[in-house]
């Protein structure tokens, strides 16, 4: 897609032997030569940047975690710096306005248009894409002739259309190494994956359009026409740039929304075709740039072959991977795996589901509500004497809250509530595990916030804390669980759980469980267990809940929230607008697709 401009080229552009022209055209075919390096200098000096960030966080992390292990007070850390609270406030937390982010605008019950990035995200794209267009314009020579200045435009913006698909193939891997080096979770490399595939058809488009108009100023639609259709070349770059556009349109929030498995499918699709016809574009015109298209389909290879791997090695073997699916009042299911081989499962993490017989070849994320560790040993077994006869017998279990919605989840739900006894057992694999940066060791008052089906996220960190306060290893001093519900029968998602949580050691000491329902049927189904565990009719009030537990506020504060978009938003703002109050860090848990 991208033509590198050679001195020999410029020479021929040049009318009546211009010797302005013919230096212009020699110092763009210099510049042309090593600009698309300077994007990726760009890129890994912010790399470079974050992680620093990165390593500063994670180490102040980790000092105030030892500093507050034998610290019941912890006050230094409560103390807000009023730098840093600005910084949270108005750039990290920040919507681009008001309090929207995560909710999502709606046009319908059906047509969703998707959600607003934060204050710093939008930040970051205008400044890429500023940093695209300037190196698509700068030091190009608009005095020279017309034909010049397009085929300068058109080589820059081709090659930066080819540049711009090693990062875009990076952030959209789920396997994408820089997740777990900077600490950003795959929701917002998602984010920059959609707005650098935008980037990339853009500048491809600009590519074509620079061709097409200089084309036919020399010589009439005629010679367009027959460009992409005699000259191969040619004809695989625009059929690689209807393609691009295409993708443009079936990713837009309303058709993925709206169609997810056919969008998923036809992406992939369209991908490969966009690959096939940029080799061929570059190969044919022997650029160099064909290099990098190497290096992005050696990215997408890599990646999904190492998927299919880590696939084969959880769910293959020693019996195989076994799926139990339970329906639940609520229209939800619980969904417990077996896997073949044991699995370190930290809180917060996502697996992707398969499930051939109800979604053939599909894969959908789900937060790992709950893992147990199991032995396959029965009383008539030999005596296990080494630890590699451990291990064989060990089983790892993981469990996963499903509600039913559309699709994949609403198959599911439907067949377990038409199975005997409202349970089946199929074949389904596990993908992952994915996520779980975001731990609260460090934080002397933690709320875990969840609504509804979101309680799946902050149960595992529920029962990583308590233990944690017990044995001394983590700072937590009180930890507040929230859950909205809309009924009291979805107590049943979580009930065998939460009672291994509140029979946990010094669970009293620490630990406050406060429900909410929205939709009681009546008063008389409100009720308290105990002065840990409180139950109140309708939806909270955010800024009050948040206000009561930073008046006795221990060390530094985490609010994790998991949930539907409007609670996120709301908790979101409550927390911005205490942040000279006292130290509070807000942690959001989303998944968007």
């Amino acid at each position: 897609m991208a033509r590198l401009i050679t001195a020999q080229a410029a020479g021929g552009a040049q009318t009546g032997g211009d010797t302005n022209a013919a230096a212009a055209a020699s110092n763009a075919a210099a510049w042309n030569q090593d600009f698309y390096h300077y994007i990726f200098i760009v890129l890994s000096s912010l790399v470079v940047v974050l992680g620093i960030w990165r390593v500063g966080i994670e180490t102040a992390k980790y000092v105030r975690t030892l500093t507050c292990l034998n610290n019941e007070t912890q006050r230094y850390f409560a103390i807000p710096s009023h730098a840093w609270a600005f910084v949270k406030k108005n750039i990290l937390y920040a919507p681009i306005f008001g309090k929207r982010h995560n909710r999502e605008f709606q046009l319908s019950a059906a047509v969703n248009v998707g959600t607003l990035p934060t204050r710093f995200q939008f930040l970051f794209l205008l400044g890429y894409l500023g940093t695209n267009v300037t190196f698509c314009v700068v030091s190009i020579q608009w005095s020279a002739t017309y034909a010049t200045v397009c085929q300068q435009l058109r080589n820059r913006t081709g090659i930066l259309a080819v540049v711009n698909m090693i990062p875009l193939f990076i952030m959209s891997a789920r396997n994408n190494p820089l997740i777990k080096l900077l600490n950003l979770s795959y929701d917002t490399f998602n984010l920059l994956h959609r707005w650098t595939g935008r980037i990339v058809v853009l500048e491809a488009l600009a590519h074509v359009i620079a061709w097409t108009a200089s084309t036919v100023h020399a010589g009439g639609w005629s010679a367009f026409t027959k460009g992409i259709t005699t000259d191969p070349m040619k004809t695989y770059g625009f059929i690689a740039t209807v393609a691009l556009v295409v993708i443009s349109i079936q990713a837009s929030s309303i058709v993925r929304h709206a169609f997810y498995e056919t969008f998923k499918y036809l992406h992939m699709a369209l991908i490969i075709l966009v690959i096939i016809c940029i080799f061929y574009h570059l190969h044919l015109s022997k650029l160099p740039q064909v290099t990098l298209l190497y290096g992005a389909i050696g990215i997408w290879v890599a990646e999904r072959g190492w998927r299919a791997l880590t696939i084969m090695y959880r769910n293959f073997g020693r019996g195989g991977t076994r799926t139990l699916v339970e329906a639940l009042p609520g229209n939800a299911c619980r969904v417990t795996v077996e896997m073949a081989r044991p699995w370190r499962f930290k809180p917060g993490q996502h697996a992707f589901i398969y499930m051939p017989s109800i979604g053939f070849a599909s894969s959908h994320p789900f937060s790992v509500a709950w893992s147990e560790e199991t032995d396959t040993l029965s009383n008539k077994d030999k005596l296990i004497t080494n630890r590699q006869d451990i291990l064989a017998t060990q089983k790892t279990s993981m469990s996963f809250i499903i509600r039913a919605r559309t699709g994949f989840t609403n198959k599911l739900y439907k067949k377990a509530k038409a199975s005997v006894d409202g349970k089946f057992t199929t074949k389904g694999f596990l993908e992952g595990p994915y996520g779980g940066m975001h731990m609260m060791h460090s934080y002397g008052t933690v709320m875990l916030i969840a609504g509804g089906v979101g309680i799946t996220h902050q149960v595992p960190h529920v029962r990583d804390l308590v233990a944690g306060s017990a044995n001394g290893t983590v700072a937590a001093r009180k930890i507040v669980l929230v859950w909205i519900i809309q009924s009291p029968e979805h107590l049943e998602w979580i009930r065998p759980w939460m009672t291994s949580i509140l029979a946990m050691d010094k669970r009293r000491d620490v630990l406050r469980i406060v429900l909410f329902v929205s939709r009681p049927r009546s008063t008389k189904e409100i009720h308290s267990p105990s002065a840990t565990v409180q139950m109140f009719p309708g939806r909270p009030n955010m800024e009050t809940l948040l206000d009561l537990e930073m008046e006795n506020q221990v060390g530094a504060m985490g609010v994790s929230v998991c949930g539907p978009g409007a609670l996120t938003d709301e908790v979101r703002r409550a927390v911005r607008n205490r942040q000279y109050s006292g130290n509070v860090d807000f942690v959001e848990e989303a998944f968007s697709y």
